[in-house]
C-alpha cells in the first residue's frame, strides 16, 4: 500500500522582512478601511527597497567617517 504524502507546501514567493499585519494596521490607522493584498505587497516591496537603499547609503557614510557602527545621524543623512 502506498504511503500517504504530506500536502505540498506553497513555494514562498520571496523572503520578506516586513510583516503584513503591522503595515495593514498602519494603513487602517491612516484611513484605509479595505486594503487589497496586492496593494499591501507593493507597499512592502517599496518599503523594503527604500530601507535597503538607505542602509547602503548609510554604510558609505559610516565608512567615510572611519566608523563601524551606523548611527541615527547616518540614516538621517542617507535619507535626505
Amino acid at each position: 500500500m502506498a504511503k500517504k504524502q504530506a500536502p505540498a507546501k506553497k513555494a514562498a514567493k520571496r523572503d520578506s522582512y516586513v510583516a503584513k499585519a503591522p503595515i495593514r494596521r498602519l494603513m487602517k490607522a491612516e484611513g484605509a478601511d479595505l486594503v487589497a493584498a496586492e496593494a499591501l505587497d507593493k507597499l512592502i516591496d517599496f518599503l523594503e527597497k527604500a530601507a535597503a537603499d538607505a542602509t547602503k547609503e548609510a554604510i558609505k557614510l559610516t565608512k567615510a567617517a572611519k566608523r563601524k557602527r551606523i548611527t541615527a545621524a547616518d540614516i538621517r543623512n542617507a535619507t535626505r
